[in-house]
């Protein structure tokens, strides 16, 4: 088992899917129940990050955005994470809309962490994956920098940090869902 934390991030607007992503059904059950329950038996200890706590009756730890990080950014849970998981240093983060990071990716990412770098996060072709990586705690004062300049681009605040890349060539294991089509085809998969 993983010792490090995992925290689903589903705090999202969801406003292209026009409804809440993290409750859509996925393989039996809500998409944020599919992605803790493959995460539990990856890692130690699961939580789910989210604005309100709408999970109660799934048996979810969720970490509640703290008022004070009023956007439905990122980098509200982010934050919210570094404060109330305040034992952990290392973090591994995946966005609840994208169901097709398997264990060769977390693998992948996991190895390529030497504890020397801030973040670990997956790329492939089309781009950076944000929210499929590894966070260590070092990135905690610089976001909150920027969140207090009302700057949530995750992008940008890596490209000031000491990041690794991880090269994943299938595309196809970190499609996220934004609309009612990505989820369609997801649910073809």
């Amino acid at each position: 088992m993983i010792e490090i934390p995992a925290v689903v991030f589903a705090g999202g607007k969801s406003s292209r899917m026009g409804q809440d992503k993290a409750l859509l059904p996925f393989e039996g059950t809500t998409l944020v129940s599919y992605q803790s329950s493959r995460l539990e038996s990856l890692f130690e200890r699961v939580y789910v990050s989210a604005k309100k706590d709408i999970f109660k009756d799934n048996d979810l730890m969720v970490i509640q955005d703290d008022v004070l990080f009023d956007t439905y950014a990122p980098t509200a849970g982010f934050l919210t994470m570094f404060r109330r998981l305040k034992a952990e240093n290392v973090f591994f983060v995946l966005s609840v809309d994208a169901p097709f990071v398997d264990k060769s990716v977390i693998d992948a990412l996991m190895n390529a962490y030497d504890g020397k770098v801030d973040a670990v996060i997956a790329r492939t072709a089309s781009g950076i994956h944000p929210l499929c990586g590894i966070y260590t705690r070092a990135l905690e004062a610089p976001m909150l920098a920027m969140y207090a300049q009302n700057d949530h681009a995750l992008g940008k605040l890596l490209s000031s940090m000491r990041v690794h890349f991880v090269d994943i060539d299938d595309e196809r294991k970190l499609y996220n869902m934004n609309t009612p089509q990505e989820y369609q085809e997801a649910l073809k998969s």
